[in-house]
């Protein structure tokens, strides 16, 4: 029988964590946001006010005070058993290393009810580097997210040889439920469709302006003028934010080390993570 969800329970209320909480709360599911502490909460709550307002502006059901009343019926919490207890489906969306999610899923196994769904939102790691961890290799599978979820609207989803076929066909029905076009991958793959086409265009990006070769507004522009495309990879990066592509290049590899050196030096210290920081690899004003 394929399992029901109505009750959803993000952790991790960063960038696309918050979105999804959104997201998911504004086509009528009932939402907790959890996050480790108070000030990621608050964190959090600026988030969500800033994407109230995004939504009430581009996305026509969130109209007529929608955005205000589904921001409104987020539940934050930094309390993690209480934020699962009534849980269907935790979508956790927590920094892309493996050890940290490891951890939050042995957390998760000991607090979780027994049929709860579990989901990761990795963008880069393969579910079966996980599921051990998870006490339920059956329930658990990925679940990937775009940035700016309501307008890029993918949801890759891919399973584990262990998943059950009736909890992937209810994940893919809940991605419908909330707007979403699913991705059904059929076998795991390192970077899902998504991210096994855009990581090497932006490491590709990265060498260029690491290496002296070319500004990030070189490239871009080039990209932009010679494919028509809307964006060049240094804006994606900054629409991306850029601690995932430093945790993502730092466990690359020693040449993929030094791209994420660079970006630490010359942008995450100095407070330049892209779009929601307000500076990236360009400014942006509110």
């Amino acid at each position: 029988m394929t399992p029901t969800i109505r009750n959803v329970t993000v952790l991790g209320t960063g960038v696309l964590g918050s979105q999804i909480a959104f997201q998911t709360a504004l086509h009528g599911f009932t939402v907790t946001a959890y996050d480790i502490d108070d000030e990621a909460l608050d964190g959090a709550r600026d988030r969500l006010e800033k994407l109230a307002a995004t939504y009430a502006e581009e996305v026509p059901l969130a109209a007529d005070g929608k955005a205000e009343e589904t921001r409104n019926a987020i539940t934050l919490s930094s309390d993690l058993a209480d934020a699962v207890k009534d849980a269907d489906l935790i979508i956790e969306a927590v920094p892309e290393v493996l050890d940290i999610k490891r951890e939050t899923y042995q957390k998760l196994a000991e607090v979780a009810p027994d049929e709860t769904i579990f989901a990761t939102n990795s963008s880069t790691l393969l579910p079966s580097d996980i599921k051990d961890s998870t006490g339920r290799p059956g329930q658990f599978l990925a679940l990937h997210f775009a940035n700016r979820i309501w307008d890029f609207n993918t949801a890759e989803v891919m399973g584990t040889p262990d998943t059950d076929p009736d909890v992937f066909e209810a994940v893919v029905q809940f991605a419908k439920d909330i707007g979403m076009v699913p991705i059904e991958l059929h076998k795991e793959k390192a970077g899902y469709v998504l991210n096994s086409l855009l990581v090497p265009f932006l490491d590709a990006a990265a060498e260029l302006a690491a290496g002296g070769y070319a500004d990030p507004e070189a490239v871009d522009t080039t990209w932009r003028i010679a494919t028509g495309a809307p964006l060049g990879p240094f804006q994606i990066f900054d629409i991306i934010g850029l601690t995932t592509p430093y945790n993502i290049f730092w466990h690359g590899g020693p040449e993929k080390q030094k791209l994420a050196e660079w970006l630490k030096t010359e942008y995450i210290d100095k407070g330049k993570m892209g779009v929601a920081s307000g500076e990236g690899f360009y400014t942006y004003s509110e």
